[in-house]
Formats: C-alpha cells, sequence, structure tokens
C-alpha cells in the first residue's frame, strides 16, 4: 500500500543557525496515481497536514518580507537593558527585488499567437475575457516571491473558459512517482472563518473535482461532500515554478537583508542613545543637583569654580560620555551589505551612479547581464505551464465544438522592458531607407492617444480646410459668353 512519506522529503534536526527553512518545506509531493490515492484518503490528509506544518511557514515568511514585515529583526529581542532605544527599522528589499523582476519580464505583456488566423481570434478573446496580461504579471510575481505559481481552469456558468491564480499557501500539486514527473492531482483547502472552523478541500483529479470537508483539524479526517466532471481531460490546477529548486527570487538573501536591518537599527539605537549620553563635570565647582538640572533644561551650563590652592581658582570642564561610533567604517559596512544583495539577486543598485543617465536597451542588457541568464531559465518554466494552459483550453474547446488547434503551433514572446532609445532607432531606420505610415508615426507620440481617431480628425480638417468652387456660377457665366458670341 502506498504511504504519504513517498512525496521526497528528508528527516534531519533543523537548526536556524545553519539553514533557514527545513527541506521538505519545499519539498514535491509524490504519489503513485490519483486513483489509488482516493482509496487511501488518510494519505491525501497527511499531504494536506505537511503542507500546514512544514510548507505554509515558509511560504508565509516569504510573503512577509516582500510586505516589509521582516521577521527577524521583528522578532528578535535585540537589547537587553531596558532603558536603551530599540529601534527595528526594515528596509523592502524583498519587494524592490522582485517588482523589479516582474516589471523586467512582463512590464511589455507576453504576446501569444497561432499561424491559423481563425484560432488567434479565438485566443485573443480567451486572453481579453481573463484579462490576461494582469494574469500573467501575478503569476511572475507569485514565483519570484514564492518561487512557485498556481493557477486555475474552470468553466464558468456562461460557458467560457476561464482561468485565474489561486493562493501559493492553500494550494500544492501532486505528482506521480515516475522521472517524467507528471501531475496526476491538484489540492486547493481554506478556511472558513466566519462560518466555522471546517476545512474545505477541493482535489482536482484529470476528469473529475471533489470537495472534502474535515471538522477535526487534530485528525485531518476527510469526509466526500460532492464530486463533479470537468471536461479538460487534465489536472486544471496549473504550477508555475520558478526554477528547478522553486526558490524565490530574493529567498538566499534574506539573511543579508537581516544584517542590514540590524546595523541600520543600530545606527539608529546609537542615535537616539546619544540623547542620552552621561554628562560628565570635572573640577572643584560652587553646583548643587538642582541648579545643574536647570540648566541642563535650558541647554546652557555655567561653570563657576571654588577657590582653590593659595587663593587661585581652580579649573573646571563639562562634557558627554556616549560610545564612539565608526562613521565611515559602519556606512562602508551597510554599502556592501546593499551591495551583496543587488548582486546576488541579479537586480541593479539605480543608486549607483553607473545606472546614470540616459543609456540604451542595449547598453542596459550588458549592465543586466546575470538578470538575463536568469530570466531566460524562468521564460522556459513559465512557457511550459502556459503551454499547459492552452493544451488543457484545447481540450475544452475540442469538447464543447468551439474549434481545436495545435498547441505547439502557438508562438509565446517575451520582450524584456528595457528603456529605448527610440531617436536612435528612427534614425538607424532612416538611414536604411524604411518610410513609416502616419498611423505608425503618429503612434508614436506620447501625446496621441489612438492614432487612428487622430487621422480621422485630419481627414475631417483637411476636408473643412479645402477652397469650395461654385460650379453652377462657372457654367452661367459660360452660357452667357456663348451667348455673346453668337
Amino acid at each position: 500500500m502506498a504511504k504519504v512519506n513517498e512525496f521526497e522529503t528528508a528527516t534531519y534536526t533543523y537548526s536556524s543557525a545553519k539553514q533557514r527553512f527545513p527541506d521538505e518545506a519545499n519539498a514535491h509531493y509524490r504519489y503513485p496515481s490519483a486513483e489509488l490515492l482516493l482509496d487511501n484518503l488518510d494519505d491525501l490528509s497527511k499531504m494536506i497536514q505537511h503542507h500546514i506544518q512544514h510548507q505554509r511557514p515558509r511560504l508565509k515568511t516569504l510573503e512577509n518580507y516582500y510586505k516589509g514585515n521582516n521577521e527577524t529583526i521583528l522578532q528578535a529581542n535585540r537589547r537587553k537593558e531596558e532603558h536603551l532605544a530599540d529601534h527595528r527599522a526594515t528596509h523592502n528589499f524583498a519587494k524592490y527585488v522582485s517588482q523589479f523582476i516582474q516589471g523586467y519580464m512582463v512590464g511589455v505583456p507576453l504576446k501569444t499567437s497561432h499561424k491559423d488566423e481563425e484560432i488567434n481570434e479565438k485566443l485573443r478573446d480567451i486572453n481579453r475575457i481573463n484579462d490576461a496580461d494582469e494574469h500573467n504579471s501575478e503569476l511572475v510575481l507569485n514565483q519570484s516571491i514564492y518561487g512557485r505559481a498556481y493557477e486555475l481552469l474552470y468553466r464558468n456558468k456562461n460557458d467560457e473558459t476561464r482561468f485565474t491564480t489561486l493562493d501559493v499557501k492553500e494550494t500544492f500539486v501532486i505528482y506521480d512517482d515516475t522521472v517524467e514527473m507528471s501531475p496526476i492531482a491538484g489540492v486547493r483547502y481554506f478556511n472558513n472563518k466566519f462560518n466555522d472552523d471546517t476545512l474545505n478541500v477541493y482535489l482536482y483529479t484529470d476528469s473529475k473535482i471533489y470537495h472534502f470537508i474535515t471538522k477535526d483539524q487534530h485528525s485531518y479526517k476527510l469526509t466526500l461532500e460532492k464530486g463533479e466532471e470537468h471536461f479538460f481531460k487534465g489536472v486544471p490546477i496549473i504550477e508555475y515554478m520558478n526554477n528547478k529548486f522553486r526558490q524565490g527570487d530574493f529567498e538566499d538573501v534574506l539573511n543579508l537583508i537581516d544584517l542590514y536591518d540590524a546595523a541600520q537599527s543600530d545606527t539608529a539605537n546609537y542615535m537616539t542613545d546619544l540623547n542620552d549620553a552621561y554628562l560628565v563635570i570635572q573640577g572643584n565647582v560652587d553646583l548643587d543637583v538642582e541648579t545643574a538640572e536647570k540648566m541642563k533644561e535650558a541647554r546652557l551650563i555655567l561653570l563657576q569654580t571654588e577657590p582653590g590652592v593659595e587663593g587661585k581658582a581652580s579649573q573646571a570642564d563639562a562634557k558627554y560620555i556616549y560610545k564612539q561610533y565608526d562613521v565611515s567604517g559602519t556606512e562602508a559596512y551597510k554599502d556592501r551589505l546593499a551591495e551583496d544583495i543587488h548582486k546576488f539577486t541579479a537586480t541593479p543598485n539605480m543608486n549607483d551612479e553607473k545606472f546614470s543617465g540616459i543609456q540604451s536597451g542595449e547598453a542596459m542588457k550588458y549592465k543586466l547581464f546575470a538578470l538575463e541568464q536568469a530570466r531566460a531559465t524562468k521564460e522556459r518554466m513559465f512557457k511550459k505551464a502556459l503551454r499547459d494552459r492552452y493544451r488543457l483550453i484545447n481540450n475544452v474547446m475540442t469538447m464543447a465544438s468551439e474549434g481545436n488547434f495545435d498547441v505547439n503551433d502557438i508562438q509565446i514572446v517575451f520582450t524584456p522592458n528595457l528603456p529605448k532609445s527610440l531617436k536612435e532607432e528612427i534614425e538607424m531606420f532612416i538611414k536604411l531607407g524604411g518610410k513609416l505610415s502616419d498611423e505608425t508615426t503618429l503612434s508614436v507620440l506620447s501625446l496621441v492617444e489612438n492614432p487612428k481617431e487622430e487621422l480621422e480628425k485630419i481627414e475631417a480638417e483637411n476636408k473643412l480646410n479645402q477652397p469650395t468652387y461654385d460650379f453652377e456660377q462657372f457654367q452661367n457665366q459660360d452660357e452667357e459668353v456663348t451667348d455673346n458670341d453668337e
């Protein structure tokens, strides 16, 4: 009998000093077949329990860092003395990394096209209905944050093919135990906290959707509520992996982010503690505590010395004692941390002087060479999952007699979102003897929203400004001339 421990995992003692997340926090779930899993629902329960206990904490941590709730600096007990400042400065490098990569990859929407124009129009309709540009952008962002993203395909009440993103923290895909790792089922679960503590579980196989509930979350025992067919002829939950290891784009620099947070927080604490430094008054002065406190409030100290030896006035001095701050060393340390974060995430530091000024897209590509390598991997993984999407769409379209197409004929094109020197492009185009239509020329101008409408306005104005001629008057004049000749 199959057992739940057949999914890839490892048993070991987790030490936060060596490894932030255990290996099983990102393990794939494996099982021989969906039929065998349905016969052993206890194994499905164990998978759900394992996902909640071991995989969700990692996903939640990555989400927290993306939102700026950096866990280490916010949770650690950093200052032992209660009277000292304890600032917790968080720096959202995670959001910068993920949003930069998201914009770089799909800031210019990816293009899908088919050589058959009729099929091409149907794909455009499906993409328009589902707002595919925004949907794909959200998938890329989830990939960057969590190292994975999930998409659900379904038919709505209007019998339209729809797709939507799923919460990564409540979704996983189960693969078979072959070397091909084909998906056999997808799982989506959630709590309805405003109703009761019932855990709703949806299991998607290649032909059916099963709805289970469990009211005892300690045993996770599943009870089947209902099952219904779908016609995608494949598991309608698709996993988009960021890379082979399903690692997020900022996941391996979390410790560097923590170090930067700590350094900036310590600097802030120093600046605050400096205001609470000890005042030391040296010399034989005629000064009581009450007078000294009043002077401190007035930010003015007047020292009057008492007579010293042989009637001479004694020396007096006042100064603060505080911890010395190595400004240059500390700032260099923080700059190095920030530079390492950018280097290991392959994202540019826009404060770097190398990125100042106007640069062409080709020049930027050389500076983004490391990110280009990562982008190539991310694109291949994304295209693979994207073809699965359109393969399932083709299956359901065939069943609904809405047409069919060969998924391999779909062209998927990513365009890096880089700054472009339009002037250089136009000058090169003109030198090569190229010409542009009026509509294309107008589309270049940012102040023109609709080139076609603008051309219609130009045509209307030309007609309005054309001189008018009274042809009937000329005809009458010709007739008069003819009569006079006679």
